[in-house]
């Protein structure tokens, strides 16, 4: 495959049902794909090779690496948290959640690993041990979406975005409902500063920051993802916002309707609109390097009327995108 063109991966065997999460290696062009359809695959881009599939024996409903491509985890709808090792396909349970395991995320410096489930709980692991889970935290209703970055863990519950230290674990160091009281559908921590932005089921963006050193703005919300229908405007949940490593402020948002768009964070501008996709954007991810963005195009069992058709993962290159001008337009 091409990146200097926008491509489709070439999967021989059709992914087999909605796509969970989709993330690029931290140190390569490797692209690690859950699944409801229980298998994680591990994708070489530069390559076009499926390089890994490992089945598994529940749905997969999120998934992390660690600090390189040998070993990544999952959170299943068994609750089982599962290591793999993406060299040899072994799998190695670590525990499990009393019912569904819906988030994962690893902390490089904490070498801990976050899940939540539909029983409440947030729990830790420290892969080091390779035991049960080392801190656990009951909280009043299911984690809906996760993020981290560095020492902190931001979680959406319902409305309300919170913040954890990891260091700590105990009580949320920031707790807001950044979207004036709307169901928050994901969170995305900011690589470049301390905050994250959050999505919302009704096509707004929330963008909390503590360390205004880039950004102008503190904290604001903008509406966006409405989209015309019937001469109307129609809100689109956003379902994934991915921050780009390559430029301070740029971001990716996907929603229902099937588009993905960049943003400048500082003017709120749209940068670049995507072609619309035939499913929802159900994952965003960008490479370690913030040339590539990955795109899964997945029904994601979120709306009565989604399109069933196979899930598709497209690469597009994006280190060509003039993100420096804040006009919006549109790339045909």
């Amino acid at each position: 495959m091409n990146t200097n063109n926008n491509s489709q991966l070439p999967l021989e065997i059709p992914i087999g049902d909605a796509i969970s999460r989709i993330q690029f290696s931290p140190n390569s062009n490797n692209l690690l794909i859950s699944s409801w359809d229980s298998n994680l695959r591990l994708y070489d881009v530069d390559a076009s090779v499926l390089r890994v599939e490992v089945p598994s024996e529940a749905a997969l409903l999120d998934c992390c690496f660690t600090d390189d491509d040998s070993v990544a985890y999952a959170a299943a709808s068994d609750g089982f948290i599962r290591r793999y090792d993406m060299h040899s396909g072994v799998i190695d349970p670590m525990g499990s959640h009393d019912d569904m395991a819906t988030c994962i995320g690893y902390s490089d410096e904490t070498c801990l690993l976050v899940t939540s489930g539909f029983d409440k709980k947030l729990l830790s692991w420290d892969i080091r041990t390779k035991k049960s889970f080392s801190l656990s935290m009951t909280l009043d209703a299911e984690i809906d979406s996760m993020s981290l970055n560095g020492f902190k863990v931001t979680i959406g519950i319902g409305a309300s975005a919170q913040v954890y230290d990891l260091r700590k674990f105990d009580k949320p160091n920031l707790s807001m409902e950044p979207c004036n009281g709307a169901q928050l559908r994901c969170v995305s921590s900011l690589p470049y500063a301390e905050g994250f932005a959050v999505g919302s089921v009704d096509g707004r963006v929330a963008l909390q920051v503590s360390c205004s050193s880039n950004l102008n703005d503190t904290g604001y919300t903008f509406r966006c993802h409405p989209k015309l229908k019937d001469g109307q405007h129609h809100l689109a949940s956003v379902n994934d916002i991915a921050f780009s490593p390559l430029v301070p402020g740029a971001f990716v948002t996907g929603d229902d309707e099937g588009y993905a768009t960049i943003w400048d964070a500082r003017s709120r501008k749209r940068l670049l609109e995507f072609p619309r996709y035939s499913n929802s954007v159900a994952s965003l991810s960008y490479n370690h390097l913030g040339q590539l963005l990955a795109v899964a195009s997945s029904y994601t069992y979120q709306e009565a009327k989604e399109i069933v058709e196979p899930p598709q993962v497209f690469i597009h290159k994006v280190d060509n995108i003039d993100l420096g001008s804040s006009s919006a337009r549109r790339k045909t």
